[in-house]
């Protein structure tokens, strides 16, 4: 008897710490955000956003903002994320390393549609108007991992019948697709791969004129940026996720301008994402 009243005891002392630590772990949101801006301008621009995620939620937000995009797969695959909104391509690496999927994309009432393309830009008085024109120059590309700064811009290169590595002069990450636009407009480089939604946002926002750059390529549409979460999320709070960010609406989210909602996406529209990896023979098995 005094053993089970001794067992109990320390049942009735272990068990409220062990649902307090679980409670704990689901009490705050986690949400990762890719860097296409600096950290700081990342989240402002996103704060609207995550405000009404949290009203809607009935519980904190908290955002993050690696330093590059493997970053925030890392943090997705330590589990110190729950969500996060990740770019085509490397939602496509996470998938394969971090047990995440796709469930929302963002549909804006600017374009009306779930998509974007990615840009090859030059500075009008580089006599730049081709890939071609291209040779001997120097090129910004924004990271390993992402689909519109570097990804889809060099399958094109490639299609067209270059190699990057004996077109260009020198080649840079720059980081963000911001940098990469402002490197071409204060001649660090020559020309850069960006996204023609973040170059929309830099013109509108006076970080260039529109007559500073020329657009001497662009892709074909591109899947638009997922959010993604853990496949191992709480089912319960997988559901009022997706149905608060469907609700979000006629706010801005980062450089994709007015939000008319977020609407359902799946796995396979980044298909097209897996198989231009397979035009530049990446392996993303071995990639992180």
């Amino acid at each position: 008897m005094k053993t089970l009243r001794k067992l109990l005891c320390t049942v009735s002392v272990s068990l409220p710490l062990l649902i307090s630590g679980e409670v704990f772990a689901e009490t705050t949101l986690r949400i990762g955000l890719i860097p296409s801006e600096d950290s700081q301008s990342m989240i402002e621009s996103s704060q609207q956003v995550l405000d009404q995620l949290q009203a809607k939620l009935g519980m904190p937000v908290k955002p993050f903002v690696a330093t590059d995009y493997n970053g925030v797969i890392e943090a997705l695959r330590s589990k110190k994320l729950d969500v996060a909104y990740l770019g085509p391509f490397s939602y496509v690496l996470a998938s394969q390393v971090a047990d995440v999927e796709a469930f929302a994309v963002a549909v804006t009432k600017k374009t009306g549609k779930s998509a974007y393309r990615s840009l090859i830009v030059a500075r009008p008085d580089s006599g730049i108007q081709s890939l071609a024109d291209l040779k001997g120059h120097t090129f910004a590309f924004v990271d390993p991992s992402s689909a519109s700064g570097h990804l889809f811009p060099k399958a094109g290169i490639e299609q067209a019948g270059y190699q990057p590595d004996e077109l260009f002069s020198r080649v840079i990450f720059s980081g963000s697709h911001d940098a990469s636009i402002l490197a071409v407009a204060n001649r660090k480089v020559d020309a850069a791969a960006v996204a023609d939604r973040i170059l929309a946002t830099a013109t509108a926002q006076g970080q260039v004129k529109p007559d500073e750059l020329r657009i001497v390529w662009s892709s074909s549409d591109i899947p638009e940026s997922p959010m993604v979460w853990r496949k191992d999320l709480d089912p319960a709070l997988k559901q009022k996720l997706a149905a608060a960010l469907a609700e979000v609406k006629d706010i801005p989210w980062g450089d994709q301008g007015m939000l008319d909602g977020f609407q359902p996406t799946r796995d396979s529209a980044y298909d097209v994402v897996r198989d231009t990896a397979k035009v530049l023979d990446l392996d993303l098995s071995k990639m992180k």
